[in-house]
């Protein structure tokens, strides 16, 4: 049964507490005889998918499909779950919009660029996850960004994710309304990160709010697009009130990411690193292999986080 506020039961509420299930919010599922997630080319009625998932517990997404691959090649070795020089297949290759792969409990899923299209990808995850009947999933996103007051490879853990005027809000128009969401984080997660980046001692991690942005040019206050009507002056004017208001980095994909995750029931958080400071310039001076360096600290840092969960689940059991 499609279930979460509104649409749950008794049941459903004692089961969801104890096992912390994924809401659906669409009384409409129950109806359709086969729900098919065009975008992954995977079905309820062509595939298993209980089997096939039924015992993810971390999601990682992230923009782009040599990225999630090669985090799932990197969660692999640090789980000693395969060699990670195997080859790992693409589970969605039927389609070229979005790659999956997956090793034991983790599933690493690209989302592209932007809030459009990590809505549509989350969409139809959220409900590979329900029809699954997955319970207990932490998701996370790993990715990079653009930095304010902060050396450049600081790792952000993201408290809030605010948009362009850095209110803490996702603003959607549906049927001609525009329905305001929120985009509060799992706190307790932020601070077992940034815990874990203390185990760790290898890079600089921060707890900080986000902002979203509709575009990565104008929208993030750059200097450098093919469009441009403001001054130097008034990029740092409005960089500056950023910061104050505690922003502490810049992406495109964070704000429907938190959203999605409250009204799914998933526990969330967005790891990204920062390439530059956007105080400093608009443009990426560093080397490829450091700025290769720096993208691989999410993926180090959830991957900690992940095993340290793992094995505290293992001990429990024991």
């Amino acid at each position: 049964m499609a279930s979460g506020p509104g649409f749950s039961d008794e049941k459903n509420d004692t089961l969801c507490e104890s096992e912390s299930t994924v809401y659906v919010h669409n009384p409409h599922l129950d109806g359709m005889k086969d729900d098919f997630l065009y975008h992954f080319n995977l079905g309820t009625s062509t595939h298993n998918l209980p089997a096939m998932f039924g015992d993810v517990k971390f999601v990682c997404v992230g923009g782009s499909p040599w990225r999630m691959k090669s985090f799932i090649e990197y969660i692999a070795g640090e789980l000693s779950l395969e060699d990670p020089k195997a080859e790992y297949p693409n589970i969605c290759a039927g389609t070229d919009r979005y790659a999956m792969y997956k090793i034991g409990p983790v599933l690493s899923v690209s989302h592209g660029i932007g809030i459009p299209s990590i809505a549509i990808m989350l969409h139809e995850l959220i409900k590979l996850l329900y029809h699954a009947r997955c319970t207990d999933v932490t998701i996370i996103r790993i990715g990079t960004s653009g930095g304010l007051g902060l050396e450049p490879g600081t790792v952000v853990v993201t408290k809030q994710s605010v948009d362009a005027t850095f209110l803490p809000r996702l603003e959607q128009v549906i049927l001609g309304n525009t329905v305001v969401r929120s985009t509060d984080l799992h706190q307790g997660l932020a601070e077992e990160l940034l815990q874990c980046s203390k185990d760790l001692g290898q890079f600089e991690t921060v707890i900080g709010n986000t902002m979203c942005t509709m575009d990565f040019y104008e929208g993030q206050a750059r200097l450098d697009g093919a469009f441009c009507s403001y001054t130097e002056k008034d990029k740092q004017d409005y960089l500056t009130k950023a910061y104050e208001s505690g922003v502490r980095n810049i992406e495109m994909e964070s704000s429907v990411f938190a959203a999605m995750c409250q009204l799914s029931g998933l526990k969330g958080a967005v790891v990204c690193a920062t390439l530059l400071d956007r105080q400093k310039g608009d443009q990426l001076s560093s080397s490829h292999e450091v700025l290769h360096s720096y993208q691989q600290r999410p993926q180090i840092l959830v991957g900690h986080l992940i095993k340290k969960m793992l094995q505290a689940s293992a001990s429990s059991k024991s």
